[in-house]
């Protein structure tokens, strides 16, 4: 009797990402393409700056409205370029397009955002009308904008250590010259 008629194949070669203890949207969410601390900055960034926004949008009245205003589209930026940040981090669309200009993209979108949010936020501090609301919301400003900040800094200090790592030892000299005259 042939092998292949008494037993059947019982295992699937690839079952999918829809099956198995990964499930739907979770097969398609993957935090592990950054690191621990640079996966804290980045939803410590996209929570702060939705919380300026939050509170900024509560303020009912400002006299002078133009760092309001300012502050505003600056929050809302910043928060929607944090979660896109995350999103392709996270998510396949990381396979897809290039890694090294993701890299790059994220490294000048922090700079960026980070500059930009420090100016919108004393901006506002100049302008507001001193309520809670306006506290909170430049508060939670000028932490998201040190949040981006960081996340800068700690980009340059890993690509510096990587061009430390990468670039090899001089190779010793050979001498020309007798050491004795």
């Amino acid at each position: 009797m042939e092998n292949g008629a008494v037993y059947g194949q019982t295992t699937e070669e690839n079952p999918g990402p829809a099956r198995g203890a990964r499930s739907a949207l979770a097969a398609y969410f993957f935090l592990g393409r950054l690191k621990w601390h640079r996966r804290v900055l980045k939803i410590l960034q996209l929570v702060l700056s939705l919380l300026a926004f939050i509170c900024e949008e509560v303020v009912a009245q400002c006299t002078l409205c133009g760092g309001l205003y300012f502050f505003e589209f600056v929050s809302c930026s910043a928060s929607l370029l944090s979660l896109l940040i995350l999103i392709v981090y996270c998510t396949p669309v990381y396979d897809r397009v290039d890694s090294v200009k993701v890299k790059a993209s994220d490294f000048y979108i922090m700079l960026g955002t980070g500059c930009v949010f420090l100016v919108a936020s004393s901006i506002f501090v100049a302008t507001h009308d001193r309520t809670s609301a306006e506290y909170a919301a430049t508060v939670f400003g000028f932490l998201a904008s040190f949040m981006f900040l960081f996340d800068f800094c700690t980009m340059v200090y890993e690509k510096r250590q990587e061009s430390h790592l990468r670039k090899p030892e001089a190779a010793p000299r050979a001498l020309t010259q007798p050491l004795t005259s």
